[in-house]
């Protein structure tokens, strides 16, 4: 049989590492092309190399969750997959399998991230530092954003779209060698399973560049003038965006407030380093909320609050870049669901 028969078939799935999981990833080799997910297998791994099991029982199951075309290999597809035990139970590690999902619940995530080689921000010169915070967001020219961070992410566009992740959007960060990129999915498990897909293949981009992704929300620390990265993300369901109006709107933000500690416990780890009242975020330990005000714990924008309507979607400011997207999403949606609409 020639390998034009042949289809790859990348398996993806979460560690067991903590306190975020990491990507992990392998190739099965199948000679039918999958159309749904029922055309999948389920497959295994060793779980004692990824802090999932022991080595004498170390057989962890893959089940797949969501499929993509990979247009970076030829009849390649990539498979997102939770963990489960070897009786099919869901695996300890596996967060996916337990949170709650809404049909109207839409979620935008903005993924920043530093690129880094050789143990620093690309364009980081070896002692020292560049010039000052100013000219990099949104930057053009090679002494703002260089040559090879403009290929990666011109690359990472084409590859995610291919793919039928709905990347909205890229633009480069405040910090030098600090970027962006935007998806939208509705779902607290779609969005979960794009944005983790979005940056595996992200990351497996870099690896031909001999560059890495620092996803940490503050990797030069919190004591130097260089801004943090987050994931902020903006949020509505049917009710926000089709009623609306200022009491639930005061309900909601209520209830934000009253899980406050919730909320930045999923938020993503280190969120004291970067949550500082600096740097255009609040104070780890205080709640607020103000119109286009990115100083806030949930910026609203100016069209939400149009003719009072208090209609459309928030932005939640505080999840860091290193979050898990499913435990963001799932703490946004339960505190939601605890308002109710009537």
């Amino acid at each position: 049989m020639s390998s034009s028969s042949k289809y790859k078939l990348e398996y993806v799935w979460l560690d067991g590492y903590t306190p975020e999981p990491n990507l992990r990833s392998k190739t099965k080799i199948v000679d039918k092309e999958p159309k749904s997910l029922a055309d999948l297998d389920l497959w295994g791994f060793d779980g004692s190399s990824t802090k999932q099991a022991e080595g004498k029982s170390s057989d962890c199951v893959l089940k797949p969750v969501a499929f993509y075309p990979d247009s970076t290999r030829k009849n390649g597809y990539l498979v997102m997959c939770e963990v489960l035990m070897p009786d099919l139970t869901p695996h300890p590690s596996n967060f996916r399998a337990t949170i709650a999902d809404s049909d109207d619940l839409w979620v935008g995530l903005e993924q920043e991230y530093f690129f880094y080689q050789d143990g620093r921000p690309l364009g980081f010169p070896v002692e020292g530092y560049p010039a000052p915070q100013g000219p990099y967001y949104t930057g053009i020219g090679y002494n703002n954003v260089g040559d090879i961070a403009r290929q990666i992410v011109e690359e990472h566009i084409d590859i995610c779209l291919d793919a039928g992740i709905n990347l909205e959007g890229i633009n480069a960060e405040v910090a030098k060698g600090q970027w962006e990129f935007q998806i939208f999915a509705k779902g607290s498990k779609k969005i979960g399973d794009d944005m983790w897909m979005g940056r595996y293949l992200l990351i497996r981009l870099c690896e031909k560049y001999g560059i890495d992704i620092n996803f940490h929300c503050k990797p030069l620390g919190k004591d130097l003038d260089w801004n943090g990265s987050g994931m902020h993300c903006n949020f509505s369901t049917a009710y926000m965006r089709e009623k609306g109006g200022k009491p639930y709107f005061e309900k909601l933000m209520a209830a934000f407030d009253k899980y406050k500690e919730e909320h930045i416990a999923a938020y993503g780890p280190d969120n004291h380093l970067r949550l500082t009242g600096l740097h255009e975020t609040q104070s780890i330990d205080k709640f607020n909320y103000g119109v286009a005000n990115r100083g806030a714990s949930i910026r609203i924008p100016h069209s939400f609050v149009k003719n009072d309507a208090y209609k459309g979607y928030l932005e939640d400011r505080r999840p860091n870049s290193q979050g898990d997207p499913y435990k963001i999403v799932s703490r946004v949606l339960k505190t939601i669901q605890s308002v109710p609409t009537t």
